[in-house]
């Protein structure tokens, strides 16, 4: 983890707030409405664009060198001894739960500075931050600055971060092998996640009980030749469950899939009492329904927790640009270095190692086809 910087007076970016235009702009709208031109125009007035208000103000706080751990650029002063650590259990709207270390769960607001800080994140505080937190009355607090965060799984989302969870140390993949079918592409890109920030991935392949587990065996076998966790499991028959448990217990993972893959199912039956609710895949079109409408994190009676997420049927990759994909290709990465070109894109060069090794099936083909979309930056 990136170590901050101490600084008193910084001065920081913050978002463009919304006012009116800095400078008057329909004179041409104005001249064939009123056929009238005000020849006295204001001299010396400003052009930026930016209006009264400026995009960077001064405050006290500490200078954060790695913006990748942490979403902000820097972190705030506040008064520790007036605030408590917690940990964000989930948001909704404009409201957090945080859990302090006394295990009380309080109702918190976000302080209008961290909102008003610019940062590339979608949202400010996400499920799983280490935060600090001021109480204002019973069961209600404050957040007053967010910690740096590492095992960070997110996605784009309209040119920006989309945080699904931080501060976690595995990736729980939850697939089906029917109701809907399974799609290996998309494991693909929660890989390459994985592979980027660092997060042990274990690949979940739920509903086994629906297909027969001779059919799975060659992409099991693919990702588990590239040292992947594959487990087939079954929420219904319980096959698997406890396998499931022992790799959950006294670890923090998140749980992601998409919609209809019985993510809650799974999470019922580990861990009884939770009721989540669950739902049909339509029998038309084979899309699942978003039961689970907000992230959240929940504890485990064995040790350790889990984050459970809303079912994701799109995962377009954070800040991962085409050039680099490869690398993040357990399979393909080792052929690297056999390529003729050093700038080698592995899809259309002569004397390239990576096309040679699907050649001779020493690489999946349906593999290096997913690296393929990918590569030509095919990212939704």
């Amino acid at each position: 983890m990136t170590k901050p910087k101490k600084g008193k007076k910084i001065r920081a970016e913050f978002r463009k707030r919304y006012e009116s235009r800095a400078r008057k702009t329909d004179f041409t709208r104005e001249y064939r409405e009123e056929d009238t031109f005000d020849e006295a125009l204001t001299q010396g007035e400003r052009v930026s664009g930016k209006g009264r208000l400026t995009r960077r103000r001064t405050i006290v706080g500490e200078v954060v060198e790695s913006q990748e751990e942490t979403g902000f650029e820097v972190h705030r002063d506040v008064v520790s001894e007036r605030c408590s650590e917690g940990t964000v259990l989930s948001v909704h709207g404009l409201a957090c739960q945080v859990m302090v270390p006394t295990g009380k769960v309080l109702s918190c607001a976000i302080r209008g500075i961290l909102k008003s800080l610019s940062t590339e994140v979608r949202h400010v505080v996400v499920a799983g931050d280490r935060v600090l937190v001021q109480a204002t009355g019973a069961g209600e607090g404050v957040i007053e600055r967010v910690e740096p965060r590492y095992g960070i799984i997110s996605r784009t989302s309209r040119g920006r971060q989309h945080i699904l969870v931080a501060n976690v140390d595995q990736l729980i993949i939850v697939s089906s092998a029917a109701e809907p079918g399974l799609k290996p592409n998309l494991i693909d890109r929660m890989l390459v996640t994985a592979e980027k920030v660092g997060v042990q991935p274990l690949i979940c392949i739920n509903k086994i009980d629906l297909v027969d587990s001779a059919d799975l065996q060659p992409i099991f076998g693919v990702y588990g030749q590239m040292g992947y966790r594959v487990l087939p499991i079954s929420a219904k028959t319980g096959q698997g469950i406890a396998a499931l448990k022992g790799w959950l217990r006294g670890k923090k993972s998140v749980v992601a899939g998409q919609s209809g893959v019985g993510k809650s199912s799974l999470l019922n039956a580990i861990e009884p009492g939770l009721n989540l609710r669950v739902s049909h895949v339509s029998a038309e079109n084979q899309k699942g329904r978003h039961t689970t409408t907000s992230t959240r994190l929940i504890g485990l009676n064995e040790g350790g927790f889990f984050v459970d997420t809303p079912g994701i049927r799109q995962f377009q990759l954070w800040d991962v640009i085409p050039e680099e994909v490869c690398g993040f290709f357990r399979d393909i990465r080792p052929y690297i270095n056999r390529c003729r070109f050093p700038d080698c894109s592995h899809t259309h060069e002569d004397g390239c190692g990576v096309k040679d090794g699907v050649a001779d099936n020493q690489i999946d083909l349906r593999r290096y086809e997913s690296y393929m979309h990918l590569r030509n930056g095919d990212f939704a």
